[in-house]
């Protein structure tokens, strides 16, 4: 089964790291996207640029309006993914534990809606 690993850190507090501690978590991303590389379990992944380089689009009576920037202020904002095989929700817990940003943000596991056959 597929899960996405959403991860959320404060753009805030990410943006004041210093550039050892910011080549150190990357050292540690690097590692860990490799790892389940590796393990078969990596389907895609990225990192998202910054909260102010959003757009949100809306419909609303067959009109569209965008937006700048995110839907909702948050203390902790989405700044990137992982697509990963997992055979349960258990499973996706333990990667997603391991995720270097799970030290100073969150992790958020969610199953994909497999297609309808």
């Amino acid at each position: 089964m597929q899960y996405l690993l959403l991860i959320y850190a404060n753009e805030a507090e990410m943006a004041g790291r210093t550039a050892s501690a910011i080549a150190s978590m990357t050292a540690e991303y690097t590692d860990f996207t490799k790892g389940i590389i590796k393990a078969g379990q990596f389907k895609a992944g990225d990192r998202l640029k910054p909260t102010s380089s959003a757009t949100t689009v809306r419909v609303r009576n067959g009109q569209m309006a965008a937006t700048d920037g995110p839907f909702a202020e948050t203390r902790e904002q989405l700044g990137g993914y992982y697509l990963i095989e997992a055979k349960n929700l258990d499973e996706a817990i333990a990667i997603a534990a391991r995720i270097p940003g799970a030290k100073h943000g969150s992790i958020e596991v969610r199953p994909v809606w497999p297609p309808e056959a």
